[in-house]
């Protein structure tokens, strides 16, 4: 005997009785893109078509997006950066995941749909990628590519992850050749005239990466207590600059101000004060440490562009102003502080990347202690008794 049909209360579905014998459940669930569309699920009895409307609905209630037809990959992408990315990633990272997914993610997979792509599919993907761009940028995109499958996962979509099933092509490690000591001097003495050698101080002192220089405030620099804080950053994506919070640990630093730093501060707020006296009404209060004549934050990529220029007058090797982060860690290193410290001063997030970045000078280190060993135990070791 066929289940007796049952009535549902308004907005909780329909089941009925098809031709064929099955029944089928009728529910308007959330799509990926916001609207409604009505969903069907079939079942050999009334109570088995009852229990996927039921499950349904349970999505529909807690707001997960149930698709009615398969989707493809250009239109999850879209969607995952713009519900999923923005609103909790940082504008740079938001920014990078948009131009491989606009660039090689869309145009190269964009016709597959998400539950029929598979293994072989990925693979020949990267190394298309990867002949065309290079193996960082192939990279790249599998980490963006399986970003995106796993949060697939996570809203129901397909069951597995077949960019986790891939392995990404492997890139060499970029060496890193940071200013020596001698270099680093160099810099800063041809610097000292610069409207910004406080600002190349810290970076080369401190390690401050350059988005934390034009975004520290003077509220947050202590000169009688020489202390300083990270709380803001400015960066600029899609021609907008805007202040974002620090990376890793840098939020939850005071650090101690060397000595060295503390003087170029000082001028750095005299300099500023002067300025602000000149500019009369045309200056605006910022609160900013590195400002224009008119109190404006400077332009983060000016900071850039004043150091290379400097490094070129100077005669030295242009290197990155992120690179001054790896020479803070060479010095600091090179002078026996423990990696743990460095750590902390740089603000990594995890002990192993201080270690992987400055494994060159650690091994300079170590080949420092093994030759101590050897001196103390060559001293103290009694002279091999010849025989005659």
């Amino acid at each position: 005997m066929a289940d007796a049909r049952k009535k549902n209360p308004n907005g909780a579905g329909t089941i009925t009785l098809r031709k064929d014998g099955r029944y089928q459940a009728a529910v308007y669930v959330l799509q990926p893109d916001g609207t409604r569309a009505r969903k069907f699920a079939y079942g050999k009895t009334w109570t088995e078509c009852d229990t996927k409307r039921r499950a349904l609905l349970d999505k529909v209630d807690n707001g997960v997006p149930v698709p009615t037809k398969s989707m493809k990959l250009a239109e999850w992408l879209p969607y995952w950066l713009e519900q999923i990315v923005t609103p909790r990633r940082k504008r740079t990272t938001v920014a990078k995941y948009e131009v491989h997914v606009r660039l090689y993610l869309v145009p190269m997979l964009g016709t597959k749909r998400l539950e029929s792509l598979n293994v072989g599919e990925v693979r020949r993907f990267l190394t298309q990628l990867e002949k065309k761009t290079s193996a960082a940028t192939a990279k790249e995109s599998h980490r963006v590519l399986r970003s995106a499958l796993t949060a697939a996962c996570r809203e129901e979509l397909i069951t597995r992850n077949v960019a986790t099933l891939v392995e990404p092509p492997s890139v060499a490690a970029r060496d890193l050749e940071p200013w020596s000591l001698d270099e680093t001097l160099d810099f800063l003495s041809a610097a000292r005239k610069d409207p910004l050698y406080a600002a190349f101080v810290l970076a080369i002192a401190l390690g401050f990466r350059r988005g934390e220089i034009v975004g520290l405030r003077w509220e947050n620099v202590d000169l009688d207590k020489r202390e300083i804080r990270v709380r803001t950053q400015r960066q600029r994506v899609g021609g907008e600059v805007y202040e974002d919070d620090p990376k890793g640990r840098r939020r939850k630093q005071t650090l101690p101000l060397p000595a060295f730093c503390v003087a170029p501060l000082r001028w750095q707020r005299m300099k500023q004060a002067d300025m602000c006296e000149k500019a009369g009404e045309r200056w605006e209060e910022t609160g900013y440490v590195f400002t224009t004549r008119s109190g404006r934050p400077i332009e983060p990529r000016n900071l850039y562009r004043s150091f290379t220029r400097v490094a070129k007058d100077a005669g030295l090797r242009v290197i990155r102003l992120h690179d001054a982060r790896h020479g803070t860690a060479t010095l600091l290193t090179a002078a026996g502080v423990p990696p743990r410290v460095v750590m902390e001063i740089l603000g990594h997030s995890q002990i192993a990347v201080t270690m992987n970045v400055y494994t060159h000078v650690v091994q300079e280190t170590q080949r420092e202690a093994v030759g101590h060993m050897d001196r103390l135990l060559r001293s103290g070791a009694p002279l091999p008794i010849r025989s005659r």
